[in-house]
C-alpha cells in the first residue's frame, strides 16, 4: 500500500473510522493530523463496537499511531481513552502510541470559554461541542498556547498558565460574567497527570521521516469532513482546523511529496450535525428513514443527526479541493428500502444554476437543490461480497457517482462490519 489520506468529503461522520480500520491492517503507521476530541471514529470488530475520539484507529488492529501537531490534545480526555482502550486488551502504550511535542493541549479554560461563548451567542450559536478546540486553536494562532513540549519544563510550565490565566479570567468574569478558574488548580491538575503524558511525547515530524526512509506505510486519518474546513467550508459553521489533505503534510511534519493516495469517503446520503446550511436536507418521512435506518447519531456528542439526499456539488468540489484519487462509498445499505434515490446535481439560485459550490454562506442557504431521480434497488445488499452482485440500480446510481465527481470508486460499504466491505479496485 501506498502512503495513503483518508479524508471526510461532506461534513463529517462519513464513515471514515471504518476505513481507517480496514487499511491499517496494510499500514505500518497511522496518523492523526488535525482536530481534537470533538471528532469521534467508530469502529465495528467482530460485533464489539469502538469508539475513538484522539487515538488513531490503527491502535485497534496493533498499528503504530501518533498524533500530529496540527491535532489539539486534551490531555485528560487522551489519558481516558488510553484506559478504555487498555481496558479492553488493546495496547496504549508508549511504544504504540506517540504524541508531537509541538502539538498544543486543551486546557480547563478554553471549555469553559468554548461553552460561555455559545451560550451567549443564543440563537446564533455555530454548534460547537464545547470541548475547547476554538479556544485552544486560537491560542495557538496568537502564540499563547501551551505545547506539550513545555510538560519538560515545570518552572517555565507554572508561569505561562499563570500568564495565560490572567486574562482568561478578565474575559470569563467581565465579559461572560461566569466563575474565574484558579490558577493553582489547574496546574494542579496538569501536574497530576504530567509523568503518565512524559513517554508519549515525542518528535512525531522525524518519527515519521525516519519511518518512511526505512520503508515503512503512513496511513494518515482525517477527521471530520471537507466542508467543515476552516479555510474551504461553510464558514463560519465550520471546525477550527483545516481537514483536507494538503493538511495531513503540514499537520504532522511529513513532507507533502510522500503523500501518494488520496481517498475520498463518501456517504451514500449526506448527514450534518449542528448549525449550517445544507441544501439536500430533508424534513419528510424519507428523511426520518434515513435517521433511523443509519443509527445518525453524533459518536462524539450523541446529537442527531440531519439528514438528506447525497449532494454531488458538495463531492465535486471536494475531489478537487483534496486532490482525491479514489472514492469509497459507505452506508450504501441505508438505501435499501427506497422507491427512489436522488442525487443533486447543481443548485438554483435567483434563477440561475450553479455547479460548483458557493463561498458566500448566504447564497448556499437560499439555494434550492436540482435533483436527478433514480429507481431504488430494493433489496437487502449488505450480505453482497462482490461489487457484480450488486443490484443493477445500485450500480447505476455509484457509476453516476463516479461520472458526476470524475473520481473511480475502489470500495462501497454496505454494513458497520470489515465483513460488509467490496472491494471494486485495489488501493494496497
Amino acid at each position: 500500500m501506498l502512503n495513503t489520506v483518508i479524508i471526510g468529503t461532506q461534513w463529517g461522520d462519513e464513515g471514515k473510522g471504518k476505513i481507517v480500520d480496514l487499511l491499517s491492517e496494510h499500514a505500518d503507521y497511522v496518523v492523526r493530523f488535525q482536530g481534537g476530541n470533538n471528532a469521534g471514529h467508530t469502529m465495528v470488530v467482530n460485533g464489539k463496537t469502538f469508539i475513538s475520539h484522539l487515538i488513531p484507529s490503527g491502535i485497534i488492529q496493533g498499528k503504530k499511531c501518533f498524533i500530529g501537531n496540527g491535532v489539539v490534545v486534551d490531555p485528560f480526555v487522551l489519558l481516558e481513552e488510553i484506559d478504555y482502550l487498555s481496558s479492553n486488551e488493546i495496547d496504549v502504550s508508549p511504544d504504540m502510541l506517540k504524541i508531537s511535542d509541538r502539538a498544543h493541549m486543551i486546557m480547563p479554560y478554553h471549555k469553559a470559554i468554548d461553552k460561555a461563548r455559545e451560550e451567549k451567542k443564543g440563537d446564533k450559536k455555530i454548534g460547537t461541542t464545547g470541548r475547547g478546540i476554538g479556544p485552544c486553536y486560537e491560542d495557538k494562532a496568537t502564540r499563547r498556547g501551551i505545547r506539550f513540549c513545555d510538560l519538560m519544563n515545570v518552572d517555565r510550565l507554572k508561569e505561562k498558565i499563570k500568564t495565560i490565566l490572567e486574562e482568561k479570567n478578565f474575559y470569563l468574569e467581565h465579559y461572560f460574567n461566569t466563575t474565574p478558574i484558579h490558577c493553582d488548580q489547574v496546574i494542579s491538575q496538569v501536574m497530576a497527570i504530567r509523568d503518565r503524558l512524559l513517554p508519549y511525547i515525542a518528535d512525531v515530524s522525524i518519527a515519521l521521516h525516519t519511518g518512511h526512509q526505512n520503508g515503512k506505510t503512513l496511513l494518515f486519518e482525517g477527521a471530520q469532513g471537507t466542508h467543515l474546513d476552516v479555510e474551504h467550508g461553510t464558514y463560519p459553521f465550520v471546525t477550527s482546523s483545516s481537514t483536507v489533505a494538503g493538511n495531513a503534510a503540514a499537520g504532522s511534519g511529513i513532507g507533502p511529496k510522500y503523500l501518494k493516495e488520496i481517498i475520498g469517503i463518501v456517504k451514500a446520503y449526506t448527514t450534518r450535525v449542528g448549525e449550517g446550511p445544507f441544501p439536500t436536507e430533508l424534513f419528510d418521512g424519507t428523511g426520518d428513514i434515513l435517521q433511523k435506518t443509519g443509527a445518525e447519531f453524533g459518536a462524539t456528542t450523541g446529537r442527531k443527526r440531519r439528514c438528506g439526499w447525497l449532494d454531488m456539488v458538495m463531492i465535486k468540489n471536494a475531489a478537487r479541493l483534496n486532490s482525491l484519487t479514489g472514492l469509497v462509498i459507505t452506508k450504501l445499505d441505508v438505501l435499501d428500502d427506497l422507491d427512489e434515490i436522488k442525487i443533486c446535481v447543481g443548485y438554483q439560485d435567483n434563477g440561475n444554476t450553479l455547479y460548483e459550490f458557493p463561498s458566500d454562506i448566504n447564497t448556499l442557504t437560499h439555494c434550492t437543490p436540482v435533483y436527478e431521480t433514480h429507481p431504488g434497488w430494493k433489496q437487502r445488499i449488505s450480505d453482497i461480497t462482490r461489487y457484480e452482485d450488486l443490484p443493477e440500480n445500485a450500480k447505476k446510481y455509484l457509476d453516476r457517482m463516479e461520472a458526476l465527481s470524475g473520481v473511480p470508486i475502489k470500495i462501497v460499504s454496505v454494513g458497520p462490519g470489515r465483513e460488509s466491505t467490496i472491494i471494486k479496485e485495489s488501493i494496497l
